[in-house]
This record gives C-alpha cells, structure tokens and sequence, in this order.
C-alpha cells in the first residue's frame, strides 16, 4: 500500500518544495476535501460539511437527506378528516386493548395523525441516538487504521525516516477529515433509509423501535390507505387494525423505558467491536480496484475514492467477533419479541369485532417477511436479519405464556429478564426457571 499517497503536485512551485523541509499542507487537505467532494457527487449526494464539529452522524445531513427523499416520493397534506378518522380508530382500539393487556394507555398526543413529512420529523431524534453509536464505532475503527498505517510506514526507517520526519503527513488532520467523511457519507445513508421509510410505516411504532419521548401513538393516513389499496377490505377497519398495533406498542415502550437503553446498548455492542482488518480489506479490494482501472489495486485509507467505492461494495463488513454475534443476536431476539407481543395483543384484542382480521394478519406478515421497515434499515448498516421464523416463534411463545398464566404474567416478563431465542421454543420451561419457589429456605 502507497504511504499515505498525498504529495505535492509535480509543478514550478512543488520543485521549490523540493528544496524545503516543509509540506504545504493546507493546500494538500484542500485537495483532498475537493476530491471527497467530487466522491459525493458520484454518488449522487451533497458533500458533507467540513467544519469542526463533535457530531459522529451529523444531524443536519440526516434530516435534510430524509426530508429530500420523502419530498420526492410525495407527502400528502393533513386534512380534518384524515384527523378524525384517526381519532375515531384510536378511541376503538385503546378500548379494545384494555381487555388484552396489562399497560393502560400511554400518552394521548395532540399530532396523532401524520404526514409522511411529520413523520420524520417526529421521529428522527429517535432514529439519531439509535444509530449513532454505529457511527461512533465505525469513524473509531477508521482512525485506528489509520494510526496503524502511519506506524507501519515509518516503521522500520532507521536514518532515512528520521531525515523525512518532517514530510510526514499529519494523521490527526487526516483522521478528522475522514471522520467528517465517514460520518456524512452514514448520515446520508440513513437519511435516506429514514425517508424510504415514511413512505410505507403506517405509524410511529410500526418500526418496532422505541423513537418518541414522551412514548404515543400516531398513525400515517397516507400510508395506511396505499396499504389498503387492493384488499378487499373496508378502509375502517384496515385503519382500526393499524391503530391496534400502534397504540399496543406504544403502550409496550411507554410502561417499560428500559428497553430503549436495551435496544440501544446491542447497537452500542456491536459497534464498539468494530476493526477493520487492513489486510483482509486489502485482499477482498484487490479485484474491486483492478476492475475499475485503479492503477495499483489496492486500497488506500487516505483516499476518497477508496472509501466510498468500498463503502458502495460492502468492502467495510467486517468479520464478526463472537460478542459482535452475540449483540446481534440479542437484538434480533428483543425486535421478535416486540413484534410477536404486538401480533398477539392484537389478536385477543380484536378477536371476532373485525370481520377480516386474519386477512389483515396474513398481509402484514407476508409483506413484513419480504420488506419489515426495522430490517430494511438495519441489513442496510448491519446486516441484521430479522427471520420470519423467530417472528412466529415469538408470537407462539407470548400466545402460550398467556394461557399458562395470564395476562399480567405474560406483560410482567417485560420487567424481567427477556427470553433467549431458545427460550421461545419452551414457553413451559422459561416461566420455570423464572418462578419464584414459596419455600426459600433451600436458597
């Protein structure tokens, strides 16, 4: 791999610097900020800002590029009777979950009905301290390597390093130019998820994710009715349906915080695992950069082109650890749970007042087993994949808690310690191995 590639341009005023034991290396980052520039416009975004900030996912890039994208694809206005219509849903389905579950109603909102604009609006805060600790991993990852390259270059030396001490290239400016970069380029990214996502989630809580503080429920009037658009179903009780599912998991996140500090400290986890093997990158970018003409085959950590031709590959992905596994694994296991609960609170609260209700479970499941808006966003940065089959052994398990216990039971688990995916397949054995014995003299 070439040292840091970066010196002075063959011209009448590089030679004089030849003589000289110093670099110009303002103009040198001004160049290098020009072609990080250059790298967005190929990719079809606008080039992040490169003023000082602290921010891992810069938020104004996020917001803009969400707002940029769902304004493309169309967001309907709000009119008096999309929030009426809303209202009425809500009023027959906070009823009806109060039979079939143990959390009473969360927090009635005066915005409980939404543009797709509103949306994002309402929950990029969320969507922000949600996926910032990945940003957080990935920039600490690509600093790390580029300490590691400066050592490995100067490694070694002896006498002639030492007489070059002064053309070394400043790391630091470097690894603060690239973490503006990295950080613009994921902002951008799920600026773009998010805004793809307003365009199908019915509601706040449709994701599965905690993203509103204080926790209420709200639905999208636009989404639900192109949700609606060729069943042969009655656009009520489509629309009671989603305010079931809305409000139940609003309920769910309102009367247990905790499990936004869980879900976000499995992200937190995986991040903090993250290393990029330089040699594993350099043979996985070998036949990337030859088939593109590059003239050295290899990938340098100091050049733009670099990253974002192997942020567009999938080149980053790095290799699992096992705890990186294991954080994985358990938010997989918490967003099945979410979702299984939600299905099954559903289930009993709408029992046989909606004509349709196992046409309207078989359509949600169908198309949330192909596009699940959680894990399009989280294969995107991660690579999760929420199975089908873990949804349905979560919606099982909660079923069969319930009718070995009953419904408090089955909703204190929230307050407890969560079931393992292994978990899910012994309903019987779990409640044992969290049961209290009367008798605690043994202990």
């Amino acid at each position: 791999m070439p040292p840091f590639g970066f010196t002075p341009d063959s011209s009448d005023d590089a030679e004089k610097n030849n003589g000289d034991d110093s670099v110009d290396f303002a103009a040198m980052m001004q160049k290098m900020q020009q072609q990080i520039q250059e790298q967005f416009s190929k990719l079809g975004m606008s080039g992040p800002g490169f003023a000082p900030t602290t921010e891992a996912l810069p938020k104004n890039v996020v917001r803009d590029n969400a707002k940029k994208f769902v304004t493309a694809k169309g967001s309907a206005p709000i009119g008096a009777n999309d929030v009426s219509k809303v209202a009425e849903a809500f009023s027959i389905a906070e009823l009806w979950l109060n039979e079939a579950t143990f959390f009473p109603q969360s927090t009635v909102a005066a915005n409980s009905t939404l543009a797709r604009t509103d949306w994002v609006d309402s929950t990029l805060a969320g969507w922000q301290s949600t996926v910032e600790p990945l940003a957080v991993g990935l920039t600490s990852a690509i600093a790390e390597l580029l300490k590691e390259s400066a050592g490995g270059d100067s490694a070694g030396e002896g006498e002639e390093g030492s007489a070059e001490d002064s053309m070394q290239v400043p790391v630091g400016m470097i690894a603060t130019l690239l973490r503006s970069f990295i950080g613009s380029l994921m902002a951008t990214q799920l600026g773009q998820s998010i805004g793809g996502l307003a365009g199908t989630v019915t509601g706040i809580h449709d994701v599965g994710l905690p993203l509103v503080d204080p926790v209420y429920p709200a639905l999208v009037p636009q989404n639900i009715d192109e949700w609606a658009r060729d069943l042969d179903i009655p656009i009520d009780e489509v629309r009671i349906f989603h305010a079931l599912r809305e409000s139940a998991g609003a309920r769910l996140f309102s009367h247990n915080p905790w499990l936004v500090s869980y879900i976000r400290s499995a992200v937190t986890d995986y991040a903090r695992g993250i290393h990029i093997d330089i040699d594993a990158i350099q043979r996985q970018a070998q036949e990337l950069f030859e088939s593109s003409s590059s003239n050295s085959g290899e990938f340098d950590p100091t050049n733009p082109e670099s990253f974002s031709m192997a942020l567009n590959e999938g080149v980053f992905t790095p290799e699992e650890s096992p705890a990186q596994r294991a954080a994985l694994v358990k938010l997989e296991t918490v967003l099945a749970l979410v979702d299984g609960w939600s299905e099954n609170v559903v289930n009993l609260a709408a029992g046989d007042r909606l004509p349709n209700l196992s046409a309207l479970e078989e359509t949600l499941r169908r198309r949330r087993a192909t596009s699940a808006p959680t894990q399009q966003l989280f294969s995107n940065l991660f690579g999760l994949q929420v199975s089908p089959r873990l949804a349905r052994e979560a919606t099982a398990f909660w079923r069969a808690v319930g009718e070995l216990r009953d419904l408090q039971s089955r909703d204190q688990i929230w307050s407890g310690i969560l079931p393992t995916a292994e978990d899910l397949l012994t309903p019987e054995s779990y409640l044992s191995s969290i049961e209290i014995p009367d008798d605690l003299s043994s202990l």
